[in-house]
Order: structure tokens, then C-alpha cells, then sequence
């Protein structure tokens, strides 16, 4: 008898064990659970997966894990935000049709933010939210610098080249690679140009110069993050390059390809993370530096912010 009771003891402890061991699972599979499905957003020269490896680097995976529905874009790697931004639309009005979803949240990258502000201005009752992790909304000077001194010096021969290799590199469909242009991308990356878009899709724009901007626009909440250190890990290969393309910014805070006030747009949520363009994907590979928080569970807080707004 004393076998039984001691054995009915272990068990009854042994539930209450994984009962609590089970609560964290539990949470974290409704903690990024939005009313929404999150649509991810690559930036200039991006992707959606190339040899099995998300742009997003980690991140579609974790999401799903933590309760939400991830739909991941792919646009032409490099073409004007407003071609983008119509291959986007597209691609909603494809998944709304087909999984009959009535709104979407944006969450983009790099260019892949006046990408998805040009989906929200063109179909507004689409999108529920525009959120954006360093994007280009005022342009770059390092596509200035380019423009202004490398950009000419290219022959059509060259710039069609390398299309034609981010084509077979990126491995798209037909329509994300189709038309690939260099030069229109870094039009769109400028500061000019991007003036002249935010001119035409004003929405969520900054009331201030390096500034916030509206809440929400149109029935659509805008918020915007950044990163703003270059050199962040010796190991990863990318820090070499954005040691060059960060030159042209002199000592204005930036994270190797935009300025910490060219990722303003919306509510500025935080505009200083330590890490450099690729780190805010958790790329390369999840290379980024030493104590720095991690972009995986950065883009789950962010869905968990939406949740917690209704969206």
C-alpha cells in the first residue's frame, strides 16, 4: 500500500511538472497569433528564399511557431518601389482570393517599406498595417554616392549582366524577375526619388524632419524600427561592405545603408538597435553582435504588438 501511495505521489507530481513545463509551449504558440496574417516584405536585391534560406532568416518559422499565419513575398529584386509595390498587390489580391483573407500586415525591410506603403495607398481596405525595419522612406546616400559616381559609368551591357544573374540567382517566378532594372531601383533609392514617391504616397509620413508621423492613415496603423551600427561581428562577411557604403553618411547614426532618420515613418517605435542592414533579417545566417537582441524574437514582439492592438 505504501508502493501505491508513494507511486500515486510521483505521478501527481510528475503532472503538475509538465503541466508547467507545457505553459510556456502553450504561450508562445498564441503569442504572435494576429487577426491578421503577416505578410514579410523583402527589400532591395532580396528574395524569398534561395537555396532553402529565408531572407527573413529564421523568422517566417518562429512566427508560425507562435501562432501566426506568414505569407512571404517575393518582388523583383530590383526595380522602382512603385513596380514592387504593384507585384505586391497582386500577390494580396491573390492570397485574399484564394484563402479568403480580408487584411493583411505589412512587416518590411529596407525597400520593401515604400514597397508595401504603395500597396497600402493603392488598396487601402487590404491592409490592416504597415510596419517597417529600416526601410528607405527618405532614400540613401549611399544610392545618391552611386548615382552620382559610379551609376553613369555603368554600360547597358553591365546593368543588364547583372539582372540577368540576380535573375538566375534569386530563382523567382517569372513575374518577380521579369524586367529586373538596376537603375530604376536606385532611382527609387535616392533621396530624390524618394521625395518625389512620398510626394505621391504621403501617408504615415513624419510631421517633423526626423520625426514621427500619424499613428494610423486611411484606417491603416503605420510604425517604423531601425538599426543604427555598421560594424557588428568580425566573423560575418557583410560588415567589410557596409564599412564602404556607410562612408558616404559621415558621422550621421546609420546602419550601413540608411540613415536611423530615413527609417522614420509612422510611430517610431525604436530607431537605434545595434545592428547593421543585414542584421535586422538575421542575416548573414544569424551572424550579428554579441549582446545584441535577437532579430528572430524582434519580429515575434512586433506581431505580438499588433495582436495586442487587434490587428
Amino acid at each position: 500500500m505504501r508502493l501505491m501511495s508513494s507511486l500515486r505521489h510521483l505521478m501527481a507530481g510528475a503532472c503538475v511538472v509538465a503541466a508547467a513545463v507545457a505553459a510556456p509551449a502553450a504561450h508562445a504558440g498564441t503569442y504572435a497569433q494576429t487577426k491578421y496574417p503577416i505578410v514579410l516584405v523583402h527589400g532591395f536585391l532580396g528574395f524569398n528564399s534561395v537555396l532553402g534560406i529565408n531572407y527573413f532568416y529564421g523568422v517566417p518559422n518562429q512566427l508560425r511557431a507562435d501562432g501566426a499565419k506568414v505569407y512571404i513575398a517575393q518582388v523583383n529584386p530590383a526595380q522602382s518601389n512603385e513596380y514592387r509595390g504593384e507585384q505586391l498587390v497582386q500577390q494580396l489580391k491573390q492570397w485574399a482570393a484564394r484563402d479568403g483573407v480580408t487584411k493583411f500586415n505589412l512587416i518590411a525591410h529596407s525597400q520593401g517599406g515604400p514597397t508595401s506603403r504603395y500597396a497600402a495607398a493603392v488598396v487601402p481596405g487590404m491592409v490592416a498595417s504597415v510596419g517597417t525595419v529600416s526601410a528607405t522612406h527618405f532614400g540613401s546616400k549611399t544610392a545618391d554616392f552611386w548615382n552620382a559616381n559610379i551609376g553613369s559609368a555603368w554600360t547597358n551591357s553591365v546593368a543588364t549582366g547583372l539582372a540577368t544573374v540576380l535573375n538566375v540567382i534569386y530563382g523567382g517566378s517569372g513575374t518577380s524577375v521579369a524586367a529586373t532594372d538596376i537603375s530604376k531601383a536606385l532611382g527609387s533609392l535616392s533621396t530624390a526619388g524618394a521625395t518625389a514617391f512620398n510626394t505621391k504616397y504621403p501617408q504615415g509620413k513624419p510631421t517633423t524632419t526626423c520625426g514621427q508621423g500619424p499613428a494610423t492613415a486611411n484606417g491603416i496603423a503605420y510604425y517604423s524600427t531601425g538599426g543604427a551600427k555598421v560594424l557588428t561581428n568580425v566573423l560575418d562577411v557583410s560588415d567589410a561592405v557596409f564599412a564602404l557604403t556607410a562612408l558616404p553618411f559621415g558621422s550621421t547614426a546609420n546602419d550601413g545603408l540608411v540613415s536611423t532618420c530615413s527609417s522614420h515613418w509612422g510611430v517610431v517605435l525604436k530607431d537605434n538597435y545595434a545592428w547593421n542592414h543585414l542584421d535586422e533579417t538575421n542575416q548573414v545566417l544569424g551572424l550579428r553582435g554579441l549582446f545584441t537582441p535577437d532579430p528572430v524574437s524582434f519580429y515575434s514582439g512586433l506581431a505580438n504588438r499588433l495582436k495586442n492592438q487587434g490587428l
